[in-house]
């Protein structure tokens, strides 16, 4: 066995990137750059007003003085107005300023009568409400950098920069092998001895949270040339296959000779921690193999402190769960040597150990917001103590 730090040392070791493809805009959101993006044109591509108003020339401004109002001018229009001395246009938000113009008077600060124009603002500055030619990128800046995560305002910039594409890491295919003879589907009726299959779900839907869709479900039958099969056709087709259920020791677990047997390496099987400590780790080439213990709690740990791991290798993500030190908020006593995750939950400033630990209850976890990561060598923590916590994400 080794231990929890040896083996996500491991796993992005041997992770790595998965080769950049390009899509659309509007396929991004959630994903890296892996390459810079740098703008083509000035944004603003021309000299634009910030308010519904009346453009005109600083130059010789005096408070309560009267400009003759000349056209106007929206948003959208194809062609450059000229505005001469003592002049005011009519103008709105988001339209390019006439030629003659630098600065814009809001509409509430100024009178109008008979087509002539009073100014009452007498704040009113040279460039005020005008958003300059190139005053958000100019031509050739760096947009965003290579490495960027792609949130909804950093899809939105790309946009606004006439970005159409985008080069991005792209989200690994991944398939799902629930293994065991007593699984019987939700919504059917249990027969003695069956239990409901709920590990595909819970994989389903952390791997939707990455924004990864379309992940194949397979049932494989507690016999070790069924299992081999089904790995063998899920790796023709999947960066990443998960297993669950079949990685212990028991008469029934032909996980780790079943990958043996479709070429796939063994990086580490077994683990001190608790729960989860059957996990297998292999590779084949560059795809991936996760064995899973069977016990839900157990499934749902692995995959965020080991399998996220590599999904965030692979995609080039930022850490997913993110680490803090907090308060206990009660003692806790560990019963072995291992290091424990527990299904904790964090209230923003101490974190309490939840109720039901045991690895084939879900029903903590399904509150949790947090895991507690408390070290293998020591046993004993006292209320107050800072310990490791792993934010789950929402």
């Amino acid at each position: 066995m080794i231990s929890v730090t040896e083996a996500k040392n491991m796993i992005r070791a041997n992770a790595t990137a998965l080769t950049p493809v390009t899509i659309p805009l509007q396929e991004a959101a959630g994903r890296v750059l892996a390459a810079d993006v740098f703008a083509v044109t000035d944004i603003p591509a021309f000299n634009q007003s910030a308010m519904d108003g009346y453009a005109l020339s600083f130059d010789g401004f005096e408070l309560h003085k009267t400009l003759t109002i000349h056209g106007e001018m929206p948003a959208g229009v194809a062609e450059l107005s000229l505005l001469q001395p003592n002049q005011a246009m009519r103008i709105f938000t988001g339209a390019p300023t006439p030629a003659g113009a630098d600065t814009v008077v809001m509409q509430e600060k100024v009178q109008v009568n008979n087509g002539q124009l009073t100014i009452l603002d007498d704040q009113l500055k040279a460039g005020n409400n005008v958003r300059l030619k190139g005053s958000e990128i100019k031509a050739g800046e760096r947009v965003l950098p290579k490495g960027q995560k792609l949130t909804p305002a950093a899809v939105g910039f790309l946009a606004t920069t006439g970005v159409a594409e985008v080069t991005v890491y792209p989200t690994p295919s991944i398939s799902i092998i629930v293994t065991g003879n007593e699984l019987q589907q939700p919504g059917r009726s249990l027969l003695y001895g069956q239990v409901y299959e709920c590990n595909s779900f819970q994989l389903r839907a952390a791997l939707q949270g990455l924004q990864i869709g379309e992940v194949p479900v397979f049932e494989a039958k507690d016999d070790p040339q069924v299992v081999k099969d089904t790995l063998k056709y899920a790796l023709d087709d999947s960066d990443v296959v998960l297993l669950t259920g079949g990685v212990s020791v028991g008469n029934y677990d032909f996980v780790p000779e079943a990958a043996a047997a479709c070429g796939v390496t063994t990086l580490f099987h077994k683990l001190k921690q608790r729960p989860g400590k059957p996990l297998f780790v292999g590779r084949k080439g560059s795809k991936w193999v996760f064995g899973l213990p069977g016990n839900p709690s157990s499934v749902l740990t692995c995959f965020y402190e080991y399998v996220m791991v590599a999904l965030e290798q692979l995609m080039q993500l930022p850490a997913v769960l993110k680490t803090i030190q907090v308060p206990l908020s009660k003692p806790y006593s560990k019963n072995a040597a291992l290091t424990f995750f527990l299904k904790g939950y964090y209230d923003g400033q101490t974190v309490a150990p939840l109720d039901s630990q045991e690895s084939y209850r879900l029903r903590s976890f399904a509150i949790a917001n947090c895991l507690l990561c408390l070290p293998e060598e020591k046993m004993e923590f006292s209320e107050g103590e800072r310990v490791e916590v792993h934010l789950l994400p929402e």
